[in-house]
This record gives structure tokens, C-alpha cells and sequence, in this order.
């Protein structure tokens, strides 16, 4: 195909001939030459900045966190720290109340001063198990030197001395009188007496002589026993599982009064003994021993 053109109304035609297909692959090929000249003129300069705005805030994140890391370390450091201090004292309240019982003649059994397996250090799980572990046998070593000090420090009974020693021929002292936290709510409450556990059906027996005024089941003790000893001294006896005697029944020192059971507002077999004097709640822990 040539290519003829009217110069002053004559055709001139051209010497050199160009085909139609030859004529658009030029202008494409030269649009894509004009697309990729474009493009390569911008987008690695963008590209670029992209990735120095990254890495800049990257910088600064690594760095917030070596900052952050290392603040944490400290206050583990510190908190570890006074972790061993606090153990350090509770080894001397240990061999304080481990004295204290040998010198009253204490059964070492209901009196624990011993120190407890002490915890690693390798994350943090095993860290607050080790706290937690110290807050509960804190809580137990408290109590135990209260109940010492109130049995060390005089509450000698003269003419209420008929009542003494344990309600139980079987096992062992598992809660103290005074302010718990209650096994049902989880809040504090008041334990107005202290309680023996051990197997059910084990003999409760009467810690002193006197005169059966209550024998049946009591809102909260479950089945009960109260004996009025005179001299205004009435003790209790909690959650059993069946009763010996009845109101009216005169009873001795040791005399069987019930069976250890886990009856009304109790969470396992035991004795819930109380001791009142004059209508008044009493620690009975002075007259056990």
C-alpha cells in the first residue's frame, strides 16, 4: 500500500511505502516504551520511601520494646526480692512458734510451723503459685499464733476447770475461733468455735459433766448436743452424725454424747465445739489444753 497525497491539486506520491500494520505496532511499541519510562520514573522513588518509613517505625518499636523489657525486668527483679525477704521472716516465725509450742507442751501435730517446698523461678506461673502459696501459709501461721497467745497468755480457768480437753477420742485441730473466711460465701465471718475434724463415726465425747439441755438438730450445727456444766459454762457440740443422749441426761467427763458426722452447714465430717460463759462466746482453745 503506498501512501498518495494532492499538493496543489497534484497527487505526490511518497518513494518510501508503509504498511498499516507496520504503522501500529510503532505507536504501540511506543506507547509501552512511553508507560514503562513513566513508571520507572516513579515508582521505585515511592517504593523506596515506603520502605524507610517501615523500617523507621520498626526502629522505634524494637526500641519501645527493649525499654518495656527492661523495666519489667527490674520490678521482677524487685518482686523477687521481696519475695525472699518475706520468706526470710516466715523461717523465724517458724522457729518462733515451734519454740513457743515446745514450751507449752503442745501437740506438735495440730501446731505446723514447719517451712513449706519452696517454688523455682522459671516463668511467671510458678512465680505467683509461689506467692499464693506463702498468702495461704501466712494465713495459717497467723492463726496458730493467735491460738498460741490466747493459751500462753492466761486465760487460766479456776472454777470452769471442770471443762477441759478435747470433744474427740480420734483427730486432729482443723480451724481456729475468730474471724475466716466463710467455706460457702468466701467472705470473712466470725467462727465462734473451733473444730476437730476426722472419720465420720468417731466418738464425740462430753468435756465435762453436767446436764443435756439441748440434743436434736439446730438451724447451721446440723445435729447437736449443749450440756449445761453450771457456774453459767454451756459447750456445744456440732454436726453429728447421730446423738447418745437426751435433754435431761446427766453426763460425765468423756462420756460418749454423739458420733462425728458432717450434718447442717458443714463441708466434711468433724466436731464444731463451742464453749459459752454467761451467754457470752468463749475461745475454747484454753480449755482444750
Amino acid at each position: 500500500m503506498r501512501l498518495t497525497l494532492l499538493y496543489r491539486g497534484k497527487k505526490v506520491r511518497f518513494v518510501r511505502t508503509v504498511t498499516v500494520r507496520q504503522l501500529l505496532s510503532a505507536t504501540v511499541l511506543l506507547s509501552v516504551f512511553a508507560l514503562i519510562s513513566s513508571r520507572s520514573a516513579h515508582t521505585p522513588d515511592e517504593t523506596l520511601a515506603r520502605i524507610q518509613f517501615a523500617a523507621s517505625g520498626l526502629q522505634q518499636q524494637q526500641q519501645q520494646v527493649d525499654v518495656l523489657k527492661k523495666a519489667t525486668e527490674q520490678q521482677l527483679a524487685g518482686v523477687i526480692y521481696k519475695l525472699a525477704e518475706l520468706e526470710g521472716e516466715m523461717q523465724q516465725l517458724n522457729m518462733l512458734g515451734n519454740r513457743l509450742v515446745e514450751k507449752a507442751k503442745l501437740d506438735s501435730d495440730e501446731f505446723s510451723f514447719s517451712q513449706p517446698q519452696a517454688l523455682s523461678l522459671g516463668d511467671e506461673n510458678e512465680l505467683l503459685a509461689r506467692i499464693e502459696a506463702m498468702r495461704v501459709d501466712m494465713n495459717s501461721k497467723a492463726a496458730q499464733l493467735r491460738a498460741l497467745e490466747s493459751i500462753m497468755l492466761g486465760h487460766h480457768i479456776d472454777h470452769e476447770a471442770s471443762v477441759s480437753g478435747r470433744p474427740i477420742k480420734q483427730g486432729w485441730l482443723s480451724s481456729y475461733y475468730g474471724v475466716r473466711k466463710d467455706p460457702f460465701t468466701g467472705k470473712p465471718a466470725m467462727h465462734k468455735g473451733i473444730d476437730f475434724a476426722g472419720e465420720e463415726g468417731e466418738p464425740v465425747v462430753a468435756t465435762g459433766a453436767g446436764v443435756v439441755t439441748w440434743s436434736g438438730e439446730r438451724y447451721g450445727y446440723g445435729n447437736m448436743v449443749e450440756i449445761d456444766h453450771g457456774d453459767g459454762i454451756v459447750s456445744r457440740y456440732g454436726h453429728a452424725l447421730s446423738l447418745s443422749v437426751k435433754v435431761g441426761d446427766v453426763v460425765t467427763k468423756g462420756q460418749q454424747i454423739a458420733l462425728m458426722g458432717n450434718t447442717g452447714r458443714s463441708t466434711g465430717a468433724h466436731v464444731h465445739y463451742e464453749v459459752l460463759q454467761r451467754g457470752q462466746q468463749q475461745d475454747p482453745l484454753p480449755y482444750v489444753y
